[in-house]
């Protein structure tokens, strides 16, 4: 096996776009490259973001929030076009100095709060709202467990195998072999845990299933780089059991929509501003 050589320089430089899906808004600094300010709605909560699995986490969270009587959850969802560059506008930039979506700000108190890094969003409003998060210690441990795995292991999944087999200009086999064979490792892991479990946590649903479901279960039920097929993810029975479970759950269906314009036209929601935008079709 020999893909073409590359010689690193010296010193690496940023003289030309890297080629591939989302190049053109990929850069080596960060900040702001435009003023913009950010839109506000009249809930107390507003989202920022896409419906990129890690923008799903947060759209599923909030309307499981809501499913539960937290009208606190009420919630105004923001477009950020990221192929666009949306995210690089100061008032983006200002809620999250990263530039990643979703970005939350919490406007509910006497100064607004922000929230950025998905997992760190579950986190919060299972807090807020105590709600989705076990107050035993040790069930409250093993959900935290099952969060942090995901925030540590979905960048293998998405930026090392989803880039190289969907994205990349060119296919090559190394990077696809060697990330493949990691996302094989973490669907089983997770086969492994749901053999005897129904939820990630345990018996309960939790911001664990919230966080991991986006990205895994999405990957099994054919829904993410049109690889279920390559993945053989027909041998992991047990994430595809947890995966259509949570699947027709009807906060994680109306969740899915919100931020989305891709897809099928019904799927589709592009600001969600009142709960009955997603009754409209």
């Amino acid at each position: 096996m020999s893909d073409t050589a590359y010689v690193p320089p010296k010193v690496w430089k940023h003289e030309a776009p890297s080629g591939g899906h989302f190049a053109s808004i990929n850069r080596p600094i960060a900040g702001p490259t435009h003023e913009k300010e950010l839109p506000t709605g009249k809930h107390p909560l507003q989202l920022y973001s896409l419906a990129t699995p890690n923008g799903v986490k947060v759209t599923v969270m909030l309307e499981e929030l809501l499913a539960l009587g937290h009208q606190g959850a009420e919630y105004d969802a923001w477009l950020i076009r990221i192929s666009e560059g949306d995210q690089f506008s100061s008032g983006f930039v200002e809620v999250n100095p990263n530039s990643k979506i979703p970005a939350l700000l919490d406007v509910s108190g006497e100064a607004p709060i922000r929230v950025f890094e998905s997992g760190s969003i579950l986190l919060y409003l299972a807090e807020k709202f105590g709600a989705l998060l076990p107050k035993d210690v040790a069930a409250r441990t093993e959900t935290l467990n099952w969060l942090f795995w995901q925030m540590g292991a979905a960048p293998y999944l998405g930026g090392g195998f989803g880039h190289f087999f969907a994205y990349a200009p060119e296919k090559l086999q190394y990077p696809i072999d060697r990330f493949t064979m990691e996302a094989k490792r973490q669907l089983d892991v997770l086969n492994r845990r749901l053999a005897d479990q129904p939820y990630l946590a345990g018996a309960e649903y939790s911001i664990a299933d919230i966080a991991v479901w986006p990205w895994y279960g999405e990957l099994v039920r054919g829904n993410l780089y049109g690889a279920a097929e390559f993945l053989s993810v027909h041998e992991y029975t047990h994430v595809l059991r947890w995966a259509n479970e949570i699947a027709k759950r009807p906060a994680v269906v109306r969740g899915r929509r919100v931020n989305r314009v891709w897809g099928e036209e019904a799927e589709q929601l592009a600001e969600r501003h009142q709960i009955s935008d997603l009754d409209a079709k």
